[in-house]
């Protein structure tokens, strides 16, 4: 129920599976396994070979695995396919590296004393459904790799003695709930579709759900036979739009139509182009026709560019909705399976107008139609707030991810991928024994294979707030609610939090690495204000703090959060000095100034994050804060006149994208002698 562009989606996917896949988003309980297995109902079945461990076509040679056509001679000249449904594989989230592509057969290899390749999922799941729940929790580096041979259409597996490939095109399926974490961008791009399935639904069609689901429970026959008919209608349609979809053609005024939508709302690449062009096409040959008309191109944009735009938000003046398009012609859904789509002359000619009359975007970005504004809402809510600062090596607790050789002291030996290794060499070890009284398995020490345990780590997040008295007349009461704004924000990602204060000589913990809230809150509200800013110190305590944590491997990712005017007139060295020393030596502002962007320079080869939020007026400011950004390869933002709700949602973006760090080579080196005097 509510779900009509999702359901629309799908069913182009099943149409063009070169659209890749779809991601849907959405809360508990809204039916994105339930959508994922309809599809797969859906699919025709499909003709392989006999024995081909990824379901190879007979009638594409072209597009087999090494082990088919090696036997190519013996296909040829006997019958060996079969017509079997549609695989439908689920990637579980703790798969591992050799699961997912595939690795050695340790009992084949051991038989035939050469390594035999033994198929992973990702083998099984060509030309059927790879579903992946919870995308956004499965290991980043097993979301790398499944996303890569997905989008080249091809595994190619070397290693452990194994030179093997086989083509991997399935239809892939992802969904993940954006209140358990967020899901980087990057793999997202590579989908065609990413839709949310936050629909609000009326009370009707809430308590028509409910009976749906009553009445499938008390009875599916009768429930299958209510429904069932519209089902085989859609397997004829999508049979029937397959066979059609290589003959549906675009004009160049409707690719340029396409391109243009997507140049004004923003998006980033070639991909939503590409991706447009294909839905289009699959659209109109889902409705039998051979030539897009308007009404394809408009679902093109709202399905692939408008999730993927920056939407402006919508201009003051009234709009008018454009014209969505002519009614679409009745889907050809009564061509049975097997059989060529009848040769009808209206098929030749556009189903209607070529070209919409209106853009949905205006040429600044604003989109223009208001009844898809809170579709667009939804779809930009996708992305969650990440907690946690992902997973970390662990050598004696966590999750076993891959094996690797081992390197220092033993903890965790891989039984399996000991075993690959060893398996090919068994017949060769075995013709220097005297006698049939040896071992059965020949182990050596080059065999030996070690567990790679990884585990969740949250994210260390050090405020460091400036206390002195220029902060005191320039909106302090503004940056300590913001640091509270922030400081329950990274409480509900289940992060840790640190407070660090610096006024007068000396900066202070106010608050070591913490998970409660309550603690925190109390120490902000009594800060006091006034002295100087010793900016040197409370920077020098925020690393030292960072690289304690990382030592005792609690953390996976460091945030520094300076809150300052970047007025700094406290030297680390007057800072570091004794209280008994009543004349301690005092640099001069240039050589501070060197001595702090050196610290920030050890932030950045030290792998911290930098967020600078710059409270100092713009027209007075040194520009010490942003070029300790600089330097520390972080974020700087100036808010000279804002309120603490306007700091934090400024901060808060910026932690959402941290990771993306730019370069060394973008900002230059430190000053010279950065790292001796740090």
């Amino acid at each position: 129920m509510g779900q009509e562009s999702i359901r629309r989606a799908l069913l182009l996917l099943a149409v063009d599976p070169g659209l890749g896949g779809i991601v849907i988003a959405g809360r508990r309980g809204t039916a994105k396994s339930v959508l994922a297995r309809a599809l797969h109902a859906l699919l025709p079945p499909i003709r392989v070979i006999r024995r081909s461990c990824c379901n190879a076509d007979p009638a594409d040679p072209g597009d087999w695995d090494d082990a088919t056509w090696a036997h190519r001679a013996t296909i040829s000249r006997t019958p060996v396919s079969a017509l079997i449904p549609a695989p439908f594989v689920q990637v579980p989230l703790g798969v591992s590296e050799d699961r997912l592509l595939g690795s050695v057969d340790v009992s084949a290899s051991i038989r035939r004393g050469v390594p035999v390749f033994q198929p992973g999922l990702l083998a099984a799941a060509h030309r059927g459904v790879l579903y992946v729940d919870e995308l956004n929790l499965l290991e980043p580096s097993i979301a790398n790799l499944l996303f890569t041979v997905v989008d080249g259409g091809v595994n190619r597996v070397e290693r452990e003695g194994i030179s093997f490939h086989h083509p991997c095109r399935p239809l892939l399926i992802a969904t993940y709930n954006p209140a358990e974490g967020e899901l980087r961008p990057h793999l997202i791009d590579r989908l065609a579709l990413v839709l949310s399935a936050d629909t609000p639904l009326t009370l009707d069609e809430r308590v028509e759900a409910v009976e749906r689901v009553l009445q499938q429970a008390a009875d599916p026959g009768s429930f299958r036979q209510r429904h069932g008919p519209g089902l085989v209608e859609l397997q004829q349609q999508i049979v029937a739009a397959r066979r059609l979809l290589p003959r549906v053609t675009l004009t160049p005024p409707q690719v340029r139509y396409l391109v243009d939508e997507a140049i004004r709302a923003g998006v980033e690449g070639h991909r939503p182009d590409l991706f447009a062009v294909r839905l289009a096409r699959a659209q109109a040959a889902l409705q039998g026709c051979r030539r897009v008309n308007a009404a394809d191109l408009r679902l093109a944009v709202e399905l692939v560019i408008l999730p993927r735009s920056a939407l402006a938000v919508p201009p003051d003046s009234e709009l008018e909705p454009p014209p969505s398009g002519e009614p679409q012609s009745e889907p050809a859904g009564d061509t049975p399976p097997g059989e060529e789509p009848p040769s009808d002359p209206a098929l030749d000619e556009p189903c209607s107008e070529a070209i919409p009359e209106t853009f949905l975007f205006s040429p600044e970005g604003v989109l223009l139609d208001p009844h898809l504004l809170a579709q667009a809402a939804r779809g930009q809510r996708r992305h969650g707030k990440a907690g946690g600062g992902g997973l970390v090596r662990s050598p004696d607790r966590g999750r076993y991810v891959k094996a690797q050789l081992p390197q220092g002291p033993i903890h965790h030996i891989a039984i399996d991928a000991t075993l690959r290794a060893a398996a090919p060499h068994q017949r060769a070890r075995r013709r220097g024994l005297k006698g049939r009284h040896g071992p059965k398995l020949l182990l050596r020490e080059d065999d030996l294979r070690v567990k790679q345990l990884v585990r969740k780590a949250g994210a260390l997040v050090i405020f460091v707030v400036d206390a002195s008295g220029s902060m005191a007349l320039n909106r302090m009461q503004a940056a300590k609610g913001a640091a509270l704004q922030l400081l329950g924000e990274a409480y509900r990602s289940r992060d840790q939090v640190a407070l660090i204060t610096f006024r007068g000589r000396r900066a202070e913990v106010m608050l070591p690495p913490t998970r409660s809230i309550t603690a925190a809150s109390r120490r902000l509200e009594r800060l006091a204000c006034g002295g100087g800013s010793p900016l040197a110190h409370g920077l020098a305590l925020a690393v030292r703090l960072g690289v304690n944590a990382r030592q005792a491997k609690e953390v996976g990712e460091i945030l520094i959060v300076l809150i300052s005017d970047g007025k700094a007139n406290v030297s680390l060295s007057r800072s570091l000095a004794s209280s008994s020393d009543d004349r301690p030596e005092q640099l001069g502002l240039t050589a501070m100034r060197q001595e702090l962007l050196g610290i920030a320079a050890a932030i950045r080869q030290l792998g911290m994050e930098l967020l600078v939020i710059d409270t100092g007026n713009r027209h007075l400011t040194s520009g010490l804060a942003a070029d300790l950004a600089r330097y520390g390869g972080g974020r700087h933002q100036l808010l000279p006149a804002a309120t603490q709700q306007e700091i934090a949602a400024t901060t808060r973006g910026l932690l959402g994208t941290a990771g993306s760090r730019p370069s060394a080579a973008q900002h230059g080196p430190g000053p010279k002698g950065c790292l001796r005097r740090t």
